[in-house]
Protein backbone atom coordinates (compact mmCIF):
# COMPACT_ATOMS: atom_id res chain seq x y z
CA UNK A 1 0.00 0.00 0.00
CA UNK A 2 1.27 3.49 -0.85
CA UNK A 3 1.11 5.96 2.02
CA UNK A 4 -1.34 8.84 1.79
CA UNK A 5 1.47 11.27 2.63
CA UNK A 6 4.92 10.96 1.12
CA UNK A 7 7.63 12.74 3.11
CA UNK A 8 10.73 13.86 1.25
CA UNK A 9 14.12 14.28 2.93
CA UNK A 10 15.56 17.74 3.35
CA UNK A 11 13.47 20.86 3.97
CA UNK A 12 9.95 20.20 5.30
CA UNK A 13 7.80 19.41 2.29
CA UNK A 14 5.14 16.80 1.71
CA UNK A 15 2.77 15.58 -0.93
CA UNK A 16 -0.67 15.73 0.65
CA UNK A 17 -3.18 13.85 -1.46
CA UNK A 18 -6.91 14.62 -1.34
CA UNK A 19 -9.24 13.04 1.17
CA UNK A 20 -9.69 9.88 -0.92
CA UNK A 21 -6.01 9.58 -1.69
CA UNK A 22 -4.73 7.27 -4.37
CA UNK A 23 -8.20 6.10 -5.42
CA UNK A 24 -8.81 9.62 -6.73
CA UNK A 25 -5.53 9.65 -8.65
CA UNK A 26 -6.13 6.15 -10.03
CA UNK A 27 -9.60 7.05 -11.33
CA UNK A 28 -8.16 10.09 -13.13
CA UNK A 29 -5.43 7.98 -14.75
CA UNK A 30 -8.01 5.40 -15.88
CA UNK A 31 -10.25 8.05 -17.47
CA UNK A 32 -7.26 9.69 -19.16
CA UNK A 33 -6.06 6.43 -20.67
CA UNK A 34 -9.52 5.23 -21.70
CA UNK A 35 -10.32 8.49 -23.50
CA UNK A 36 -6.92 8.93 -25.15
CA UNK A 37 -6.48 5.31 -26.25
CA UNK A 38 -9.99 5.18 -27.71
CA UNK A 39 -9.48 8.47 -29.52
CA UNK A 40 -6.13 7.36 -30.95
CA UNK A 41 -7.57 4.04 -32.10
CA UNK A 42 -10.36 5.85 -33.96
CA UNK A 43 -7.93 8.42 -35.34
CA UNK A 44 -5.65 5.66 -36.63
CA UNK A 45 -8.57 3.94 -38.36
CA UNK A 46 -9.25 7.22 -40.16
CA UNK A 47 -5.70 8.46 -40.71
CA UNK A 48 -3.95 5.43 -42.21
CA UNK A 49 -6.45 4.91 -45.07
CA UNK A 50 -6.40 8.65 -45.79
CA UNK A 51 -2.59 8.68 -45.81
CA UNK A 52 -2.49 5.70 -48.17
CA UNK A 53 -5.09 7.21 -50.50
CA UNK A 54 -3.40 10.59 -50.70
CA UNK A 55 0.04 9.02 -50.93
CA UNK A 56 -0.90 6.66 -53.77
CA UNK A 57 -3.16 8.92 -55.80
CA UNK A 58 -2.32 11.85 -58.04
CA UNK A 59 -5.29 14.19 -58.31
CA UNK A 60 -5.92 17.89 -58.81
CA UNK A 61 -5.55 19.75 -55.54
CA UNK A 62 -3.34 17.13 -53.89
CA UNK A 63 -0.97 19.80 -52.63
CA UNK A 64 -3.88 21.69 -51.12
CA UNK A 65 -5.14 18.55 -49.37
CA UNK A 66 -1.65 17.87 -48.02
CA UNK A 67 -1.36 21.47 -46.84
CA UNK A 68 -4.72 21.22 -45.06
CA UNK A 69 -3.61 18.02 -43.31
CA UNK A 70 -0.37 19.61 -42.18
CA UNK A 71 -2.20 22.74 -41.06
CA UNK A 72 -4.53 20.59 -38.97
CA UNK A 73 -1.60 19.65 -36.76
CA UNK A 74 -1.77 23.17 -35.35
CA UNK A 75 -5.50 23.36 -34.68
CA UNK A 76 -6.10 25.51 -31.55
CA UNK A 77 -7.49 23.05 -29.04
CA UNK A 78 -9.85 25.53 -27.38
CA UNK A 79 -11.42 26.35 -30.74
CA UNK A 80 -11.91 22.66 -31.45
CA UNK A 81 -13.48 22.20 -28.04
CA UNK A 82 -15.81 25.15 -28.55
CA UNK A 83 -16.96 23.92 -31.97
CA UNK A 84 -17.54 20.38 -30.66
CA UNK A 85 -19.51 21.73 -27.70
CA UNK A 86 -21.71 23.84 -29.97
CA UNK A 87 -22.43 20.82 -32.17
CA UNK A 88 -23.29 18.45 -29.28
CA UNK A 89 -25.03 20.96 -27.01
CA UNK A 90 -28.77 20.70 -26.46
CA UNK A 91 -29.42 23.32 -29.14
CA UNK A 92 -26.86 21.84 -31.55
CA UNK A 93 -27.43 19.40 -34.41
CA UNK A 94 -26.33 16.45 -32.26
CA UNK A 95 -28.05 17.65 -29.10
CA UNK A 96 -30.43 14.68 -29.00
CA UNK A 97 -27.47 12.35 -28.37
CA UNK A 98 -26.80 13.99 -24.98
CA UNK A 99 -23.05 13.91 -25.46
CA UNK A 100 -22.16 17.18 -23.75
CA UNK A 101 -19.90 16.80 -20.70
CA UNK A 102 -19.31 13.09 -21.22
CA UNK A 103 -16.23 11.00 -21.97
CA UNK A 104 -17.63 10.46 -25.47
CA UNK A 105 -17.47 14.21 -26.13
CA UNK A 106 -13.86 14.22 -24.98
CA UNK A 107 -13.09 11.36 -27.36
CA UNK A 108 -14.63 13.28 -30.28
CA UNK A 109 -12.52 16.30 -29.45
CA UNK A 110 -9.33 14.28 -29.18
CA UNK A 111 -10.05 12.46 -32.45
CA UNK A 112 -10.27 15.81 -34.24
CA UNK A 113 -6.96 16.91 -32.73
CA UNK A 114 -5.04 13.65 -33.14
CA UNK A 115 -6.17 12.72 -36.66
CA UNK A 116 -4.19 15.43 -38.51
CA UNK A 117 -1.05 14.55 -36.52
CA UNK A 118 -1.27 10.84 -37.34
CA UNK A 119 -2.29 11.48 -40.94
CA UNK A 120 0.53 13.92 -41.63
CA UNK A 121 3.30 11.74 -40.19
CA UNK A 122 1.88 8.57 -41.77
CA UNK A 123 1.59 10.33 -45.13
CA UNK A 124 5.24 11.39 -44.95
CA UNK A 125 6.22 7.79 -44.21
CA UNK A 126 4.18 6.47 -47.12
CA UNK A 127 5.60 9.03 -49.55
CA UNK A 128 9.13 8.11 -48.51
CA UNK A 129 8.64 4.61 -49.89
CA UNK A 130 10.43 4.68 -53.22
CA UNK A 131 8.43 4.38 -56.42
CA UNK A 132 10.46 1.32 -57.54
CA UNK A 133 9.04 -0.61 -54.57
CA UNK A 134 5.53 0.09 -55.80
CA UNK A 135 6.45 -0.63 -59.42
CA UNK A 136 8.01 -3.95 -58.41
CA UNK A 137 4.86 -4.92 -56.54
CA UNK A 138 2.71 -4.12 -59.59
CA UNK A 139 5.17 -5.92 -61.91
CA UNK A 140 4.78 -9.07 -59.83
CA UNK A 141 1.06 -9.02 -60.51
CA UNK A 142 -0.02 -7.34 -57.33
CA UNK A 143 -3.33 -5.55 -57.10
CA UNK A 144 -3.79 -2.11 -55.58
CA UNK A 145 -4.60 -3.79 -52.27
CA UNK A 146 -1.41 -5.88 -52.49
CA UNK A 147 0.67 -2.79 -53.19
CA UNK A 148 -0.96 -1.01 -50.26
CA UNK A 149 0.00 -3.89 -47.97
CA UNK A 150 3.59 -3.77 -49.23
CA UNK A 151 3.81 -0.03 -48.62
CA UNK A 152 2.27 -0.33 -45.16
CA UNK A 153 4.80 -3.04 -44.34
CA UNK A 154 7.67 -0.87 -45.54
CA UNK A 155 6.35 2.23 -43.78
CA UNK A 156 5.20 0.49 -40.60
CA UNK A 157 7.80 2.09 -38.35
CA UNK A 158 6.81 5.55 -39.49
CA UNK A 159 3.14 4.71 -39.06
CA UNK A 160 3.72 3.43 -35.52
CA UNK A 161 5.62 6.63 -34.77
CA UNK A 162 2.65 8.59 -36.10
CA UNK A 163 0.27 6.73 -33.80
CA UNK A 164 2.53 7.38 -30.80
CA UNK A 165 2.71 11.06 -31.70
CA UNK A 166 -1.07 11.14 -31.87
CA UNK A 167 -1.30 9.55 -28.44
CA UNK A 168 1.10 12.13 -27.06
CA UNK A 169 -1.10 14.88 -28.51
CA UNK A 170 -4.21 13.36 -26.99
CA UNK A 171 -2.93 12.49 -23.50
CA UNK A 172 -1.48 15.98 -22.99
CA UNK A 173 -4.57 17.83 -24.23
CA UNK A 174 -6.32 20.15 -21.77
CA UNK A 175 -8.17 23.03 -23.46
CA UNK A 176 -10.72 21.20 -25.59
CA UNK A 177 -11.52 18.42 -23.13
CA UNK A 178 -11.97 20.94 -20.34
CA UNK A 179 -14.60 22.65 -22.48
CA UNK A 180 -16.47 19.57 -23.72
CA UNK A 181 -15.94 17.33 -20.67
CA UNK A 182 -16.60 19.74 -17.84
CA UNK A 183 -13.92 18.28 -15.52
CA UNK A 184 -16.55 16.33 -13.58
CA UNK A 185 -15.86 14.27 -10.45
CA UNK A 186 -18.50 12.21 -8.63
CA UNK A 187 -19.32 12.87 -4.99
CA UNK A 188 -17.33 9.78 -3.97
CA UNK A 189 -14.20 11.26 -5.52
CA UNK A 190 -14.17 9.09 -8.64
CA UNK A 191 -13.47 10.85 -11.92
CA UNK A 192 -16.09 10.99 -14.64
CA UNK A 193 -14.53 13.43 -17.10
CA UNK A 194 -11.54 14.69 -15.14
CA UNK A 195 -8.22 13.79 -16.74
CA UNK A 196 -4.63 14.27 -15.62
CA UNK A 197 -4.26 17.59 -17.42
CA UNK A 198 -7.58 19.06 -16.27
CA UNK A 199 -6.98 17.78 -12.73
CA UNK A 200 -3.61 19.53 -12.62
CA UNK A 201 -5.32 22.73 -13.71
CA UNK A 202 -8.02 22.62 -11.04
CA UNK A 203 -5.65 21.54 -8.24
CA UNK A 204 -3.27 24.39 -9.05
CA UNK A 205 -6.13 26.90 -9.08
CA UNK A 206 -7.24 25.69 -5.67
CA UNK A 207 -3.73 25.99 -4.25
CA UNK A 208 -3.17 22.24 -3.83
CA UNK A 209 0.17 22.33 -5.57
CA UNK A 210 1.33 19.08 -3.98
CA UNK A 211 -1.56 17.19 -5.58
CA UNK A 212 -0.92 18.89 -8.89
CA UNK A 213 2.72 17.87 -8.68
CA UNK A 214 1.83 14.22 -8.04
CA UNK A 215 -0.49 14.24 -11.05
CA UNK A 216 2.13 16.03 -13.10
CA UNK A 217 4.69 13.35 -12.30
CA UNK A 218 2.24 10.63 -13.40
CA UNK A 219 1.54 12.48 -16.67
CA UNK A 220 5.25 13.04 -17.24
CA UNK A 221 5.97 9.34 -16.76
CA UNK A 222 3.29 8.42 -19.33
CA UNK A 223 4.60 10.95 -21.87
CA UNK A 224 8.21 9.84 -21.33
CA UNK A 225 7.17 6.22 -21.78
CA UNK A 226 5.47 7.05 -25.07
CA UNK A 227 8.49 9.06 -26.26
CA UNK A 228 10.82 6.22 -25.29
CA UNK A 229 8.68 3.77 -27.23
CA UNK A 230 8.69 6.11 -30.22
CA UNK A 231 12.49 6.41 -30.07
CA UNK A 232 12.81 2.64 -29.94
CA UNK A 233 10.52 2.23 -32.95
CA UNK A 234 12.51 4.80 -34.94
CA UNK A 235 15.79 3.10 -34.01
CA UNK A 236 14.35 -0.21 -35.18
CA UNK A 237 13.42 1.39 -38.48
CA UNK A 238 16.91 2.87 -38.95
CA UNK A 239 18.52 -0.43 -38.02
CA UNK A 240 16.34 -2.25 -40.52
CA UNK A 241 17.21 0.25 -43.23
CA UNK A 242 20.92 -0.18 -42.57
CA UNK A 243 20.78 -3.93 -43.14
Amino acid sequence: MLPETLLLPGPPFQFQLPERGWAYVFSIVVVSLQVSLTAVALSTAISVPVALTVGFTDFPGKRIVTAVINTGMGFPSVVVGLVVLIVISNSGPLGDLQLAFTPQAMIISQVILATPVITSIALSSVEEISQPVRDAAFAMGGTSADVSLVVVKEARYGIVTAVLAGFGRAISEVGSILIVGGNIVFSDGQSYTRTLTTAITVEARQGRYEVGLVLGVVLLVLVLAVNALGSWVRSQGRGRGAR
